[in-house]
């Protein structure tokens, strides 16, 4: 059975879209405010997200925006009273897949529903994202976006590399030798700093502005990611 997130302040429509949802063997859920719709988007499975514009607590523009960079699998229809060209191009700006112009009749918003899950459905894992994440790092290995809390971070090609094998391996001690021959693809000089070097990069970009740690030294050993404890 498909899950859908309703995210709608109007809980007369929230519920008719409910029902209707229902009545169709889909499982629904609703939220009333913007932040609520965006943590349940995040923290749940969900297959499809009908999301309106105006929100409280947060704009739905960008609740899709939040939505996208953690979830960008997740589909998004976006609900909204306005009809204006500028909503419209801002909504698919922000990642909404698709747009629907309230008052709708629901038999419209349903075959949007379904055409929005058949293609998903009809991706193959081959073309899945593939997203790593730790604490609240996510690294998109197919678009090469790294966001931490929200913030976009601008990786070097090595550096991304270098970050993408620490969350393959994260919470495992690996060493200098290992980082050499994966990321660099060299053996091991004990001469050379290329490895502290990047890693010192990459401590600046990923973990300097932010007061959790992620990328660790243990001494005579090597390096970790882990969320400090």
């Amino acid at each position: 059975m498909k899950k859908i997130l309703i995210v709608e302040d109007d809980k007369r429509i929230a519920q008719n879209i409910y029902r209707g949802l229902v009545s169709e063997l889909f499982d629904a859920e609703i939220a009333h405010d913007g932040i609520t719709g965006k943590q349940l988007a995040l923290e749940k499975k969900f297959d499809l997200v009908l999301l309106d514009v105006n929100l409280p607590g947060m704009r739905g523009f960008e609740v899709c925006q939040q939505i996208r960079i953690y979830k960008p699998a997740l589909p998004i229809i976006m609900l909204t009273a306005y009809g204006e060209i500028e909503d419209k191009v801002e909504g698919l700006d922000r990642g909404a897949d698709d747009y629907i112009v309230k008052p709708f009749d629901f038999r419209e918003l349903l075959a949007r529903i379904r055409a929005a899950l058949r293609g998903t459905d009809a991706r193959s894992p081959e073309t899945e994202d593939k997203i790593l994440r730790t604490a609240d790092l996510v690294l998109n290995s197919t678009t090469k976006e790294v966001v931490r809390a929200g913030k976009n971070i601008e990786l070097t090609a090595k550096e991304f590399a270098l970050l993408e094998y620490f969350l393959v391996n994260r919470g495992r001690v690996i060493s200098k030798m290992d980082l050499a021959e994966h990321v660099w693809h060299l053996n091991f000089d004990p001469g050379t700093n290329v490895v502290e070097v990047y890693i010192n990069y990459l401590r600046k970009k990923v973990d300097k502005d932010f007061k959790t740690k992620l990328i660790h030294t243990r001494p005579g050993l090597g390096y970790i990611l882990k969320e400090e404890e």
